[in-house]
């Protein structure tokens, strides 16, 4: 079922997952690990994934998936960076839209992101914004900042979600995209006075997500974050995973083997991670 980050929120009883789908066997691993618990999940494609998995070739598989999902799926465009991703996004039936011009001055990214939401919603699709920067760790593909110095205030916060009108806000309060060189720490209580100050029309989004404890996922999505952004860990344990199949194996493994296997393996990761946030 294709629906849009309002409606989805409209069926959830916890946070709900996004997770980036830069390949078919992903695709399948996250739908399948949804429909498996009978929960509402967001499949996101970023444009630093554009190169491996061009929005042209990825974006109908990930439509007709949802489409054809026994559960709420909304397909997410993830960290737009560029107008003609965005344009691009909306020509393939992305039922939502993350433009990201948080490196931009407030009054830029402000700009750009209402004049969005009045282009769109009337076609019923749905916005995600950012504000702050997001601190980067090893293996980030989305080239944020490195500091706490980043974090969003609720002040920010507020006045964004009032001048846009978007749906959701990717605020920053210690998580970080990529692989964790440190146990990161997550200030709670920033989030919940961003959560107080914000109209509860909007909700907030976490990224930087996997990488982090079951518990500071649970903590983050009950002290107020809707949408919880999922990708890095899930990815990396996919190699790992054929790798040690490859290794363990006496014979020759064929490939058709290996995805369905790291498939199968994915799947189980997203079942947990749904199971956490519910």
């Amino acid at each position: 079922m294709l629906v849009n980050l309002t409606d989805i929120w409209a069926e959830a009883t916890g946070a709900i997952a996004c997770i980036n789908t830069p390949h078919e066997d992903i695709v399948r691993a996250v739908v399948g690990a949804a429909e498996d618990l009978g929960a509402p999940v967001i499949i996101a494609h970023a444009e630093a994934h554009d190169d491996a998995a061009p929005l042209e070739r990825i974006g109908p598989v990930m439509i007709q998936a949802a489409r054809q999902a026994s559960v709420p799926v909304c397909v997410h465009l993830d960290h737009a960076l560029t107008r003609s991703f965005v344009l691009r996004g909306i020509r393939e039936g992305f039922t939502s839209l993350m433009w990201d011009c948080s490196t931009l001055p407030f009054e830029e990214n402000a700009s750009r992101l209402r004049s969005l939401v009045d282009a769109v919603h009337p076609l019923g699709i749905t916005v995600e914004g950012e504000i702050g920067v997001m601190p980067s760790g090893a293996a980030d593909t989305h080239g944020g900042g490195s500091s706490a110095e980043a974090f969003t205030t609720p002040e920010d916060a507020a006045r964004f979600a009032d001048e846009t009108q978007v749906d959701a806000l990717a605020v920053c309060f210690g998580s970080a995209h990529g692989i964790y060189a440190t146990t990161p720490h997550l200030d709670l209580d920033v989030l919940r006075s961003i959560r107080a100050a914000v109209r509860p029309e909007t909700g907030l989004v976490m990224h930087g997500s996997s990488g982090l404890s079951d518990a500071a996922l649970r903590s983050a999505a009950d002290a107020g974050c809707a949408k919880i952004n999922y990708y890095t860990y899930l990815a990396t344990e996919a190699s790992d995973t054929a790798a040690q199949i490859v290794a363990d194996s006496p014979t020759p493994v064929c490939y058709h083997d290996l995805a369905q296997a790291v498939s199968a393996r994915m799947q189980a990761h997203v079942r947990h991670l749904l199971s956490v946030l519910a």
